[in-house]
């Protein structure tokens, strides 16, 4: 990170956010954060449960093979994360959903 990093120095996952925003405006809507710590990164997180991250994971071509599960909180909260390139930003997408909460996870029941 560069202490004198510009919104310029952004443009690669805002490029990457408004393409996604182009091509996939009708998938659900995820919480953004881009960050001048990791200048080249887009995260997108879904809260409200997996179904969401599934749509997305889809759109983006990210193999199931490649989903990296693990829980938090004791257990409680289910988490699923995966990664892609795309536009030339590292997009990072991760899921959370409440482990009781029955979902389709990759098609799976």
């Amino acid at each position: 990170m560069s202490e004198d990093l510009t919104l310029d120095g952004l443009a690669v996952p805002l490029r990457a956010l408004r393409l996604l925003a182009v091509d996939f405006s009708h998938l659900p809507a995820p919480d953004v954060h881009v960050s001048p710590i990791f200048p080249d990164r887009l995260e997108l997180s879904f809260h409200r449960g997996l179904p969401d991250f599934e749509v997305w994971r889809e759109a983006l071509g990210i193999s199931p093979d490649t989903v990296v599960y693990r829980e938090q909180g004791d257990g409680r909260t289910r988490v699923l994360k995966a990664s892609a390139d795309f536009a030339g930003a590292a997009v990072e997408l991760t899921g959370y959903s409440d482990a009781w909460a029955p979902e389709l996870i990759g098609g799976a029941a």
